[in-house]
Formats: C-alpha cells, structure tokens, sequence
C-alpha cells in the first residue's frame, strides 16, 4: 500500500462515514430512483438501502417540472435524504450544464450534483472530451460536481485537478451487471486521487459491490442491479450489508495472496 493509500485509509477510518463536499453521509452506498415498477417500491427498497444519497435523472424523473403529476419528492423527501440529480441521457456539455442549472432552480439552490456526458445511445459510455468542458463550466458555476467518467486514471485526474468533489470511474457499462472489469486502472485511480472515488455503473450483484469497496473505494453508486432485481427490495438490504461488509474488510487489511500453503495451526511449539 502506497503512503498516499495510507493517509486515505487513515483519514476514511477516523471520518467514519463518507465525506463529500465537506459534508458526511452515514452510507457508503448511494442509490438511483428509476426503473422501479412504481414510486412505492421506490420508496421501500430506497429505505432498505440504508442510502442517504438519492440520484435523478432530471430529464426522465418529475421533481417538479410537472406540477400536475406525482413527484419524486413526495416517496424520497428532501427532508430525510440528499437528492442528487444527473444528467443522464445527456450527450453533450451544453445540454448537461442546462440539465443541471435547472436541477438547482427546483431544489431551491442545491449545489451538489452529478455529471454525466454520454457517448453514443449503445454503450452509455462517457464522452470524456465533453464531460471535462461541461465539468470545467460546472465548478465556475460553483457547483459540487460528482463525475461519471471512465476508469482511466490521467482522465480521473483531469477532473480532480477542475475541481470535481467526487469522481465515478464506471465498472463496466451502465446497466450490464458486469462488475468490475479493471480493477487494476480502478487502484491507480483510487492510490493517486485526494477526492473520494465511487465506482457507477456496472454492478450486478452484491459481490461487486464488496469488491469496490475491498480495492478501497470510498463508496459505491447503483440503480439497475436494485431495481432491476427479481426482489429489489431484498436486492437493497443485500447491497447495504455489501457496501458495509466491503468497507470493514478494506479496513481490516486481508492477508497478502501467496502460492504456497499457509497453516491456520503453526508446527513451532507444538507439544508432539
């Protein structure tokens, strides 16, 4: 472990719970709020995720901009959790600074949000050209930016180096299940950033989930691999106890991996 990975470590178990934009979140596992069959489904598994940090898509999600059809807001209140909203089904930096500066205008100010600039319509993949110009205009703006990016370490940087309070190298494709399909470009991002790194997209089940958490990410962000589960709300509690379960194990620090076997009962000082 690198002395950097050293102070994060150090600093992550003093703070306890997950620290963004100076404020700290009891869970490490924030959630989304589409693909669930209805708003109360979303309301009882996003309870059962334990999550204090609820992402929207302002372009699909009513928050608002229809007064005259259920919100959002009315199953997932400000009140009890941060709203986080996205710019998901965004392909360029204009329509995702646009995207956002509405968000605050209906969240009375909000500041903290999430950025994403997708690619094309097939991969989801993040357009990461774009993703720096709508970020840089973002933090000008003096938003706290949270980014969906790719898992490639000079791009991370990039980004934390703008300003953005949080980056998101995504796991494998949005949607997929995959999990974590390069966890070694996700270490070097994890061992050089100063801000905190959660992986987005991609997760499928809950063992990924403990899997990003056991390479030392700060957090983990879902929506698909809940909602989409045959139980979701059994799916939640499954992806808290993940998310947690992760974290302790980092903490813990695991034994190194060895070719040769290792004896739970050592030979020095038996009695015969």
């Amino acid at each position: 472990m690198s002395a950097a990975q050293e102070n994060k470590q150090q600093e992550n178990k003093q703070q306890g719970g997950l620290t963004i934009a100076g404020k700290t979140y009891r869970s490490r596992l924030l959630v989304g709020s589409g693909k669930y069959k209805d708003l109360e489904e979303t309301r009882i598994a996003t309870e059962a995720s334990g999550a204090d940090i609820i992402t929207v898509a302002i372009r699909r999600v009513n928050i608002g901009q229809d007064p005259n059809a259920p919100s959002l807001l009315d199953v997932v209140p400000p009140s009890k959790y941060t709203i986080l909203p996205n710019t998901a089904g965004c392909y360029n930096a204009k329509d995702a600074v646009y995207t956002l500066q509405l968000a605050r205008e209906l969240l009375n100010g909000h500041k903290l949000v999430k950025l994403e600039v997708l690619g094309d319509e097939k991969t989801l993949f993040p357009n990461m050209p774009e993703t720096l110009k709508a970020a840089e205009t973002l933090v000008k703006d003096g938003f706290d930016v949270m980014v969906y990016c790719s898992d490639d370490p000079i791009q991370a940087r990039m980004l934390e180096e703008i300003g953005c309070v949080a980056v998101m190298p995504l796991a494998s494709l949005i949607g997929s299940g995959m999990g974590i399909l390069n966890p070694w470009n996700l270490s070097l991002i994890i061992e050089q950033s100063k801000v905190p790194v959660l992986v987005d997209a991609g997760v499928g089940t809950a063992s990924d989930a403990a899997i990003a958490m056991e390479l030392g990410c700060d957090g983990v962000l879902m929506n698909t691999a809940i909602a989409g589960a045959k139980d979701p709300v059994r799916m939640a509690r499954a992806m808290k106890l993940a998310v947690e379960a992760g974290r302790e194990a980092f903490l813990a620090g695991r034994i190194p991996r060895r070719f040769s076997a290792s004896p739970s009962s050592p030979m020095a000082g038996r009695v015969a």
